[in-house]
């Protein structure tokens, strides 16, 4: 997957999260901080962050978010499913 098709997903990410009222201030600043991992290590010439547990991370929020948001939790997946394919 190209990075094009990565920033797709982070901005549909973005997207559902601003649909999503009722995430706490925990799980926003969860989320921001992950997106902000990734969205670093996909900047041209970025030394990357610590992401290797972007993916994990990913996935333990889409399991949190599972019931309440589904649709984040889907995107969180298909996120971390293409970090993982792309090595990153």
């Amino acid at each position: 997957m190209s990075q094009s098709e990565l920033r797709q997903l982070l901005t549909q990410l973005h997207a559902r999260l601003g649909e999503a009222h009722s995430l706490d201030a925990e799980d926003r600043r969860l989320l921001a901080t992950v997106l902000s991992d990734i969205e670093s290590a996909l900047a041209p010439a970025a030394v990357a962050p610590a992401t290797a547990n972007a993916e994990e991370s990913l996935e333990s929020l889409a399991v949190k978010f599972e019931a309440g948001h589904p649709a984040v939790a889907e995107t969180l997946r298909r996120l971390a499913d293409t970090l993982g394919k792309a090595g990153i």
